[in-house]
């Protein structure tokens, strides 16, 4: 068995294994960064959206209530019982439909429970109520 001397006539037996080791961990970084890019780009053929789909996103009713009690259908001002004829009609058409109530922050809440009423007694489902989002969250 043959010993190894330095520079300076001492033996040594061992192998510094540090650039073997930096070397493997390049390539294991290099091996993680190329499959992760790899799942990333991964291409499907996305399936088209149904034209029933299309046309009942065009049947969301707006219904505004202003600060002095003014209720507007899709901006066109009506009364109670238009927008519950309104409403009737739009539903012959399309069974399912959204609507947004937007009411004014100043306005009274009996306008707002009216409208909500008119819609539980047509049996419309999908009612949400529109609100401005918290600064700071």
């Amino acid at each position: 068995m043959s010993m190894k001397a330095d520079a300076e006539g001492k033996a040594y037996d061992d192998i510094n294994v540090t650039p073997m080791v930096d070397l493997y961990l390049v390539l294991l970084l290099i091996f993680i960064i190329m499959t992760t890019a790899g799942l990333q780009g991964l291409k499907v053929n996305l399936p088209k959206e149904s034209a029933a789909v299309s046309q009942a996103k065009k049947k969301i009713q707006a219904i505004t209530i202003t600060n002095d009690g003014k209720i507007l259908l899709n901006t066109v001002p009506v009364s109670l019982a238009e927008l519950e004829q309104h409403l009737t009609q739009t539903r012959a058409q399309t069974p399912d439909f959204p609507v947004v109530v937007r009411g004014d922050s100043k306005a009274q809440y009996q306008g707002i429970m009216d409208v909500l009423n008119v819609c539980a007694k047509l049996g419309i489902t999908q009612v949400a109520l529109a609100t401005k989002p918290l600064k700071g969250l």
